[in-house]
């Protein structure tokens, strides 16, 4: 099944026509539980990784971070212990798990220790997601005729300067000369965040149109949309003290509703809701950075529920808005951002 987004509550570049210079397109990817293959664009799919070519590892010591490398939870038991949820919260008439579905989920819920031999070597990295070009409108092109974009991640915060970071790995391929696939790729004995493994989707690629961050916009443009923002929220505030129940519109803003969509998206602007926007170029060339994807927890929340799906309407958020159960950080999103004089330089990301 498709997804659509919803038409946006009202044209804002009538509103704003300045706006007609700021606008870009994205690509909502809509991830939904599925069983994708090695020739599918996916998230915690399988990979089309060559059966010759070894398989990304982290060499950096994990001494830090949620815990040590050698202690986590083992992502069999982290599949598991969500289908048990999953069915314990969809049983009627009485939802929620049983007393021995409550010891089940304890057991899961434990850590464990990696063998002896696995913790003096490398640990292999988790495949987040691979992206074909040629179903994602946005995804740029890869370095030479590159057209398969695979994206690793560690399962441990305990990298950079502070010890606390993440670890991404990107890899552009040609997907045509893959010939025999790696079909038991190695995964790690334990990981230090369930958040960093994620559940097999299939994608529903829409191209959207979007706006840049409000943050970045020009300043007098800036001003008048907050203006208008003000204004509408003193509309609504009378109309809701006019109301005897107390009146049930809700307000339009340019981030939550006109700019930039929540979710899995490949291209168009990042949102610096979290942080103060800053520079985010090129480290080899100096080249202003363009965002390639990003990585989101939540399809829609409450703030951001007019993006939710045209099919999905009376679907309730949990657990439907997080499809691929990755958690980026407290609940936020990872942009990761590409070079768009050489694709093969090396990428940035942040979280927000």
């Amino acid at each position: 099944m498709s997804r659509t987004t919803p038409p946006r509550p009202l044209d804002v570049e009538a509103l704003f026509p300045e706006l007609a210079a700021h606008r870009g397109t994205t690509t909502r990817l809509h991830p939904r539980p599925g069983r994708p293959d090695a020739t599918d664009s996916s998230v915690g799919g399988p990979l089309l990784w060559p059966a010759d070519e070894p398989w990304p590892v982290c060499t950096e010591p994990h001494s830090h971070g949620r815990g040590s490398h050698t202690r986590g939870l083992r992502p069999a038991d982290i599949h598991q212990r969500r289908q048990v949820l999953a069915s314990a919260w969809a049983r009627e008439p009485n939802p929620g798990p049983t007393d021995e579905e409550r010891r089940l989920l304890e057991q899961l819920g434990r850590e464990h220790r990696l063998d002896a031999a696995a913790e003096s070597g490398p640990l292999p990295l988790i495949g987040l997601a691979q992206l074909y070009r040629r179903d994602i409108p946005d995804l740029p092109a890869g370095p030479g005729d590159c057209d398969l974009l695979q994206v690793f991640w560690c399962p441990f915060d305990a990298h950079g300067p502070t010890g606390y970071g993440m670890l991404l790995d990107l890899c552009w391929r040609r997907s045509w000369e893959v010939a025999d696939v790696m079909t038991v790729p190695p995964q790690p004995q334990v990981v230090g965040y369930e958040g960093y493994v994620p559940e097999p989707c299939v994608l529903h690629p829409e191209q959207v149109a979007t706006y840049s961050f409000a943050g970045l916009l020009p300043e007098d443009l800036r001003a008048r949309i907050d203006a208008w923002e003000e204004a509408l929220e003193e509309v609504l505030e009378e109309r809701a003290g006019q109301s005897s129940d107390g009146g049930d519109a809700t307000g339009v803003a340019y981030q939550y509703d006109l700019s930039i969509p929540p979710g899995w998206r490949v291209g168009g602007f990042a949102s610096w809701h979290a942080t103060d926007p800053y520079p985010m170029n090129c480290r080899t060339c100096s080249a202003p950075m363009r965002l390639l994807l990003t990585v989101d927890s939540s399809e829609w929340d409450g703030g951001s529920g007019s993006w939710k799906p045209q099919e999905e309407g009376d679907v309730p958020p949990f657990p439907a808005a997080r499809p691929t159960e990755v958690t980026v950080g407290r609940s936020g999103e990872l942009n990761v951002f590409a070079c768009p004089e050489e694709p093969g330089h090396p990428h940035r990301w942040c979280v927000q």
